[in-house]
């Protein structure tokens, strides 16, 4: 039976908490949104996994390739004009801990830069979000697995 409901215009953003070691996180000087700071962040492409856009969005704001660890938090955003977000929000490290982050800016970000909790406050940041975000990561936030977010096709097993 075909159903006669629309569907649901739906936007997807990875959004990818990267720590270097215990303490450190990354952090991308935005060129949209104020120029201020923020997690590596964007739009899911056409075609694209929630996986594969954390990955290209860190290198293409921050410089750096990461692995990804695991989902901090899965966000489902319903608006009152009939339209969604969705947001994942997904815990990596570098790949490379001394690999150099971006510092030349171009058409996805300003430059990138690691910080410690205490350095925050001196920083522009696009929402308390971050701060929040990083401190219960270094408080031991649960880390769901990735195999949590998974095509439909994929197997159980």
């Amino acid at each position: 039976m075909a159903s006669d409901r629309e569907p649901i215009p739906t936007w997807y953003f990875a959004l990818v908490v990267v720590r270097r070691g215990a303490d450190e996180f990354l952090v991308v000087h935005e060129r949209k949104h104020g120029q201020r700071f923020y997690f590596p962040a964007g739009r899911a492409e056409v075609g694209e996994t929630l996986q594969q856009a954390a990955l290209r969005e860190t290198k293409e704001e921050a410089g750096i390739d990461v692995t990804l660890e695991g989902v901090l938090r899965f966000e489902h955003s319903p608006s009152p004009d009939g339209t969604a977000r969705v947001r994942v929000v997904f815990l990596a490290r570098p790949t490379n801990p001394n690999a150099a982050l971006k510092s030349v800016a171009d058409e996805h970000s300003l430059c990138a830069r690691w910080v410690r909790l205490n350095e925050l406050d001196v920083l522009p940041l696009r929402g308390d979000d971050v701060r929040e975000v990083f401190t219960a990561v270094a408080s031991g936030r649960h880390v769901a697995p990735l195999t949590s977010l998974a095509d439909e096709l994929e197997s159980w097993t």
